[in-house]
Order: C-alpha cells, then structure tokens, then sequence
C-alpha cells in the first residue's frame, strides 16, 4: 500500500511539473518577434492609384467586411465611405479575435507606422512591432502595383480615433498563438504588376491574392493551413458549409454559364446571415466576374470532403 501511494504522489508531482512547465512555456511564446523584409512600397497621392486602392478596399478585397462593424454595405449603397475603425468581433474557436483599426489616427490606428511596415504586415504577415500577424487576410502575393493603391487609399482617409479590444483567447487559442502562429509570406516573387482581364490568369490571381476565395472554400486547421481539396468547399463558417466550386458536377457551379455566375453576384445576400461578402463581391465588374469564373472552370473537379 505505502508503495502505490508513493507512486500516486510522484506520478502527481511530476504530471503537476510537466504542467507548469507546458504553462510557463505557453506563456513565453506569446508574443514571439520575427524579421521579414520591408518591401520597397511608398504611398501615392495620385488619384488612379487612389481610386484603384478603394475599388479593391470595397469591393474584391472586401476589407470593409472584416475592419467595419456597422453594416458597411448599406452605408456604401448610401454613397458614404464608411471608415476601417476595425473592432469587427471573430468568434473563432481559439476566442474572440477583434480586427484593427486601420485608419490613419495616431493613437489607435495606422497613423504611427511607415508605408513599407504596412506592407510587410501584409505582404509578410509581421506586424510593425515584430509579432506575427493572424493569417486572416489574402495579400502575400498581392502585385506591388495593388498593394501600393491600398496603402494610398488607407493614407488618403480620414484618421478616426476607435480604440479596439484586446483579443480574448481561450485555452486553446494560447496554445495556437504559442506553437502554430507564425508568419506567412508570399508563395514566390510577388508581381510588379498584374495585367487586368477576362483570363483564367487573372481569374487565378483575384480568387488567390485578393479576394481569397480559396480560404474560405477550402477546409483548414484551426492553424489556417489547408487540409482539404482547392475550392472543394466543406468549411464551417459561423454554422454555414461553403459550397464547392470545382467544376466536379456536384459542384454548386457546374452547370452554370458565365452570365448566371455574373447574375448570381448582381443578387447580393440571399440567405440571411451568410458570412459571404456578397455586396462587395457585387461591386466587381463583369470582367473581374468573367476572370474569376475562367479560373474555376480550369480547378481540378473534386468531390467535397467529409465534415469534421
């Protein structure tokens, strides 16, 4: 008997240490820093760059989707601009993961950082103060040309003082932000530039670099890597299954034309509370729409994966 208690009491001493040490460890990676290059990327006030920063920012890009928290398509159908104040609330299982304000202001926003430490946050996924940025947003492999005209148009607004709650990680979240979040750079040479028409090519470029279609129509880990087919859909986003986009007939799009894919997107939301940016999708223009549906069409057609 003495024998199995002092077993029990060394087993519990050492399962205790090898708990506190995983905490402390947990602990100490929170705030990891990282290096990453500083593209050569200078805001401009020219108002084509301008006005092509704001077509992306509103509409394929769909930034006000994720850094606004107030309708912001409604308020666009209105002819207002609304502001990226951010606070926009994801609740994730790792937490609640609250987007930034990328306004211009000083005290909450962008207005302290350089062009080039925006552009590698989001062409390298490190934030200005060294911490890895969570990989929620598409632009590694933007062209230089497009990631000049956000960071123009981000210069251009209004600075709007909107302080943004910290994130609130769970346990789980600790754990991720300890062991698996890491930056994310681009997959090769980004482009200079990205020559705009009706292609596949271009097509590939809009649902990969920009709009991120493939993140959301593709299943991943709580890490954000992809576990499942390219476009196969399968992914749980707020309770509802992304569809798949292949061109395998039970695909949602197999056997439409290219005018009804256009169609589709003129709609806007039809489901109720679906997290598809609909309304700024809609505001790409019918060549974006045709490149976009060129691209899908030459996915390899695969069948949608089991839902875990």
């Amino acid at each position: 008997m003495r024998r199995l208690i002092s077993i029990l009491k060394w087993t519990g001493i050492v399962v205790v240490a090898l708990i506190a040490i995983l905490a402390i460890t947990v602990l100490c990676r929170q705030n990891l820093h990282y290096t990453a290059p500083y593209p050569d990327i200078t805001a401009s006030t020219d108002s084509a760059v301008i006005a092509r920063g704001r077509h992306l920012v509103f509409g394929p890009a769909h930034c006000i989707n994720c850094h606004n928290p107030n309708n912001p398509d409604s308020l666009v159908a209105l002819g207002q601009e609304p502001p990226l104040t951010g606070a926009v609330a994801f609740n994730l299982p790792v937490g609640v993961i609250y987007s930034k304000n990328i306004t211009p202001d000083k005290a909450t926003g962008i207005g302290n950082f350089t062009d080039a430490e925006i552009a590698r946050s989001l062409r390298y996924g490190v934030h200005p103060d060294g911490t890895p940025v969570y990989d929620f947003m598409p632009f590694h492999n933007l062209s230089d040309e497009d990631l000049k005209a956000v960071i123009s148009w981000l210069r251009a607004q209004k600075a709007v003082h909107h302080p943004v709650p910290a994130n609130r990680l769970n346990t789980l979240g600790y754990l991720v932000k300890a062991f698996l979040v890491k930056p994310v750079g681009p997959s090769g040479p980004p482009p200079t530039a990205v020559r705009a028409d009706t292609t596949a090519a271009y097509g590939r470029y809009i649902a990969h670099s920009i709009a991120e279609c493939n993140g959301c129509h593709t299943q991943r880990d709580l890490a954000g890597a992809f576990t499942g087919p390219q476009f196969a859909g399968g992914a749980n986003i707020d309770g509802f299954i992304t569809p798949n986009l292949t061109p395998d007939p039970s695909g949602r799009i197999f056997s439409w034309s290219r005018q009804d894919f256009i169609n589709r997107f003129r709609k806007g939301r039809l489901v109720p509370g679906s997290p598809m940016p609909w309304y700024s999708f809609g505001r790409m223009s019918d060549d974006e729409l045709k490149a976009v549906y060129q691209y899908l069409k030459t996915v390899k057609p695969a069948r949608m994966p089991a839902i875990h």
